[in-house]
């Protein structure tokens, strides 16, 4: 028998209170949704934000009554709901996957339960109909979801690689003698033993424990050298191993003893030195060979540089001090800085140092926001042999070519070299990475001299350390985009049958500069354009910035309200109420006592870890990071200052001293802890450096890993993470890759970006991964450093050697 209705109300049987109550929640959900709709709503239009939220808030509110009194216009209202949302998600965003879950999903599963609900206020009539509503919606929702664990946003290849003979080096004969295995920055291997065909056999052929875990804001960064039958490898805190290369047992290490600060500690990797192999030595003042018999103690030398700023060298089969480099083996770093505060690490080197012919080549890192007088960006390169000082490039005082005179110091504050540079040994020119001027994120007292060099790369002559040219990626940086990944030499077409020797920079901002190596010019067009002009009392701003049009950009489009995101529309409304209320005009808007967005963010567009160069066919393999960062100068009168620089740790809020603010800076994330801007948060793509065109483009990686407030996601969905390090390239055009969120090593073929292989790790990466043949057993293995995710509570101390499958 039919449900009659009365007076529009729905008659349900005495049977039915569960039915009643039901209807209840379900209208005291809607109605409670749509009141938190309706006020943010509110506050995002008086703020110029989109109507939608009010609409959708007042109109869920009704239908929240309506169900109260069990009137079946409410489903209809959920209906038009549901298509008013639809047409209005397509309009505002198109049909983009990610950007649609948070507004159409919710309507999904309301309309879902509205559909299986329907026939409790418009009778059995209708119970047909409705059953279809609800399967269909149940029928998307399952699309969705098994949607969620697919790629989207991808750029598929359409074109071949054009492939060049390379020399290839599979007998054994190759070391990893360099942090990128070459001096020229490409991370490339010629190797072709491991391809395409047989990746997917790889499996653990030897791992082992380091016995010392990152801690605080320290972190495990490693990229091995190998050196014949010795893998060499770094701890955090500097201590160095020496590993059998196909056994991974340990032959030696050794302990610089560095304090532990927990504050900043990194080693990205070693330094390797043989005096009897250099070619063409640099001849130069008091100029002394190695002090031990080159057949003896000390032929072989790894160079580290320890957290506490000394230079130190270490017989590389023994693991002895090499007692005739400096003084007794170690050269303090500290030497013409004048002060530098000890309990906190203000000036050390997480990067590996450069090792060209018989120098050693070194930056500084500095403690990033802690004042207008910390200790130099000065450049200096050492001998190898003997580590004397061999010249120094004081980026304040030009005259100062080596040691500061007496009573003075190289010049305070001046940009620095944390990173890595390359080097081409045919021109002899190293090309410098440039940090910005400290503070980051105030610039009033900067001097014009050293204003040039900020976020610059800077070539200097090896054997003078004379400036020969100088190009500058971002003007007055007051957003800290200094220049984080180590340049990549590549020879490019010139159109005309010939090559032009290139220098790839990719940059926090998500722009790459190609230039012409020996001059600076841009080979790829660079376009000066205006950016906007407000700025902090005291400060100022370029009128115009560098972009690099000529190639491909990642991340680094003008946000709009419509780029905001969230897991459910109630977060992603917040995003936008957000975002209305910062101060942000484009990419360039400066830092203002009123909360700023700076995107792409501080931490890239592309950091570190750099970029890996296919040298046999010229793809350019890069990842990225896209993480918007707020940033607010507060008024330093305000603040307690002291309880800013008590500490060791690295706070949300930097000092800044000497300046009139301190800055406050945070992820500009969710209610929920997600980015509030839609993934991806990070890709893997190729760009062809022969026509600088992108070839293809993939999220990186998937929230499986993930941790938001402590809990876990648990679930492969390929959003796109933030990444760190870099890949390695082979011959056989594979891309090995390990600095994702999720603890996987994986393999790519850098025609296509599709993955061919991945290996679960018992945490995750943030280094570089290496390979080699060993010369002994002629295996080719693929080495990965697992000291844990960025973001990630799980730390480990793992390095983990693949291999083929040994043969009978």
């Amino acid at each position: 028998m039919d449900i009659s209705t009365k007076n529009g109300a729905a008659a349900i049987p005495p049977d039915s209170r569960g039915k009643r109550v039901a209807l209840a929640v379900f209208g005291v959900f809607l109605g409670l949704s749509g009141l938190a709709l309706a006020a943010g709503g509110m506050e995002l239009i008086t703020l110029g934000g989109s109507w939608y939220y009010l609409l959708a808030g007042l109109g869920l509110t009704l239908a929240g009554v309506l169900y109260l009194r069990r009137k079946p216009l409410a489903s209809a209202i959920v209906a038009a709901l549901l298509v008013a949302t639809l047409l209005w998600a397509v309009w505002e965003i198109g049909f983009g996957f990610w950007p649609m879950v948070p507004r159409l999903a919710p309507f999904l599963v309301i309309g879902l339960v509205a559909a299986l609900v329907h026939p409790w206020l418009a009778g059995r009539a209708r119970s047909g109909q409705s059953r279809g509503f609800a399967a269909l919606f149940a029928v998307l929702l399952v699309a969705g979801f098994a949607s969620m664990f697919k790629p989207h946003g991808v750029l598929e290849a359409t074109v071949q690689p054009q492939q060049d003979a390379v020399a290839l080096a599979n007998d054994g004969s190759a070391n990893w003698a360099h942090y990128a295995n070459g001096l020229a920055g490409t991370r490339f291997a010629p190797f072709t033993q491991i391809d395409r065909q047989n990746v997917g056999k790889l499996q653990v052929a030897w791992s082992y424990r380091m016995g010392e875990l990152a801690e605080g804001a320290s972190e495990s960064q490693n990229t091995p050298l190998q050196i014949g039958d010795t893998v060499y490898t770094c701890t955090p805190t500097s201590k160095v191993i020496a590993l059998d290369a196909d056994t991974g047992k340990e032959r030696w290490s050794y302990d610089s003893r560095p304090a532990n600060t927990k504050t900043w500690n990194r080693c990205r990797g070693v330094g390797y030195y043989e005096p009897a192999k250099v070619d063409k030595p640099f001849r130069f003042e008091g100029m002394q060979t190695a002090s031990a018999p080159q057949a003896g103690a000390c032929a072989k030398r790894i160079v580290q540089v320890t957290m506490d700023a000394r230079l130190i060298q270490i017989d590389a089969q023994t693991g002895k001090l090499c007692e005739g480099f400096g003084d007794k083996g170690s050269v303090d770093l500290m030497t013409g800085l004048g002060k530098v505060r000890v309990n906190v690490p203000y000036y050390a080197y997480t990067s590996a140092p450069t090792i060209v012919r018989n120098l050693i080549i070194l930056g500084g890192w500095v403690f990033d926001g802690r004042s207008i007088d910390e200790p130099s960006g000065v450049v200096r390169a050492y001998s190898a042999d003997t580590g004397a000082l061999v010249w120094a490039w004081d980026l304040g005082n030009p005259a100062i070519t080596k040691l500061p005179p007496e009573g003075q110091t190289y010049t305070r504050s001046t940009p620095n070299m944390w990173s890595t540079p390359a080097v081409d040994n045919e021109l002899g020119l190293v090309y410098l990475p440039l940090g910005n001027e400290q503070p980051d994120f105030w610039g009033g007292k900067r001097p014009p001299l050293t204003e040039k060099y900020s976020s610059a790369i800077v070539a200097l002559d090896m054997a003078t350390g004379r400036e020969r040219w100088t190009f500058q990626t971002v003007h007055h940086d007051i957003w800290d985009y200094d220049v984080a990944a180590q340049p990549a030499l590549y020879d490019v077409p010139d159109g005309k049958g010939g090559k032009t020797p290139a220098l790839v920079q990719l940059t926090k901002r998500g722009q790459i500069f190609m230039l012409d190596r020996r001059t600076g010019t841009p080979i790829a067009e660079v376009v000066e354009k205006p950016v906007p002009q407000e700025h902090a009392a005291g400060d100022w701003v370029a009128k115009t910035q560098p972009y690099s049009t000529g190639m491909p950009v990642f991340g680094a489009q003008t946000l709009t309200e419509r780029d905001m995101w969230g897991a459910t529309f109630f977060d992603q409304l917040a995003c936008r109420i957000r975002f209305r209320k910062l101060n942000y005009q484009g990419e360039f808007t400066a830092p203002a006592t009123r909360e700023t967005l700076i995107y792409p963010g501080y931490y890239g567009g592309f950091n570190w870890g750099g970029a890996a160069v296919d040298e046999s066919n010229g793809y350019m393999f890069v990842n990225d990071i896209r993480m918007p960062q707020v940033v607010k100068l507060v008024p330093r009168e305000t603040v307690d200052v002291a309880k800013l620089t008590s500490g060791h740790g690295v706070g949300s809020t930097y000092p800044m001293d000497g300046t009139p603010f301190v800055i406050d800076h945070k992820a500009f994330n969710s209610p929920l802890g997600i980015p509030c801007q839609s993934p991806p948060w990070g890709v893997f793509a190729a760009i062809d450096l022969k026509t600088q065109k992108k070839v293809w483009e993939r999220p990186a990686g998937t929230v499986q890993d993930a941790v938001i407030n402590g809990v876990r996601a648990s679930l492969p969905i390929p959003l796109g993470m933030p990444t760190l390090g870099g890949g390695v390239s082979t011959a056989s055009g594979l891309v090995f890759y390990a600095g994702t969120q999720d603890y996987y090593l994986r393999a790519m073929d850098i025609a296509t970006g599709r993955e061919v292989w991945k290996a679960r790790m018992p945490v995750g990466s943030q280094g570089t991964p290496m390979t080699y043949v060993s010369p002994t057993s002629g295996r080719q293995y693929v080495v990965v450093v697992a000291g844990g995710a960025r973001q990630s509570p799980d730390r480990g101390d793992y390095v983990i050697a693949y291999a083929l499958p040994k043969t009978q």
